[in-house]
């Protein structure tokens, strides 16, 4: 069993992410450990145009969002298997941000949060949602050992997932839609471009438009 106190790298992660950024430059929110809360743990997938457009898979595990660099998006299609970069943690508050990151800063550019919702570990089909004490401890076990399953209660994606680590590199993993009810190979469910908090697109913020106009 790996506890909290042996989970060593969340304080490690959360301070590559401010070594990262200038926060009287960026709107990004600063790091702030969060403990305790109550109700299911949260999930977000943000679209991000930087160098590249691709999608960060965010996962909340012990107060920091767990988080994952996916080039191609996630996919809905059981059979595609999608490259899956850990990277650092991220604050809570990183969930609802939507919005520019300035040119120059790390990471410049446009952010829409695409999906959000709460999610449980599934593994062997039991879902706790509401049991936060045995979600963390199975997702730091998850963690540890290079496989975590989860089900995803989202507006966007829903049902259960699953992200297994590679022996590609130390922090390559796979993000697979698992076969379910909510899998489907029909269309491409990053279709939807439009953010769930604020309604607009990567091409709107591009052309000017904020989340508060």
């Amino acid at each position: 069993m790996v506890t909290q106190e042996h989970y060593g790298y969340n304080k490690l992660m959360a301070n590559k992410y401010e070594e990262k950024r200038d926060f009287s430059r960026t709107p990004e929110p600063p790091p702030r450990q969060q403990q305790g809360g109550s109700g299911p743990l949260v999930f977000t997938v943000q679209k991000h145009s930087a160098r590249r457009l691709h999608c960060d898979f965010r996962l909340e595990v012990d107060g920091v969002l767990k988080s994952w660099a996916v080039p191609a998006g996630p996919s809905a299609d059981s059979r595609v298997r999608r490259l899956a970069v850990m990277v650092e943690d991220h604050p809570l508050d990183y969930a609802s941000f939507d919005g520019l990151i300035p040119e120059g800063e790390y990471g410049g550019g446009q952010v829409i949060v695409w999906d959000r919702g709460t999610y449980s570990p599934d593994e062997g089909g039991e879902l706790f949602f509401d049991d936060r004490e045995r979600t963390q401890e199975q997702m730091r076990n998850g963690l540890a050992e290079g496989k975590i399953s989860v089900f995803l209660r989202g507006q966007k994606l829903k049902g259960s997932w699953t992200l297994v680590k590679t022996k590609r590199g130390p922090q390559d993993w796979l993000l697979i839609k698992h076969r379910d009810e909510y899998a489907q190979s029909e269309r491409d469910i990053l279709d939807d471009g439009r953010s769930v908090i604020s309604g607009l697109s990567i091409e709107d913020l591009k052309a000017g438009k904020t989340p508060e106009a």
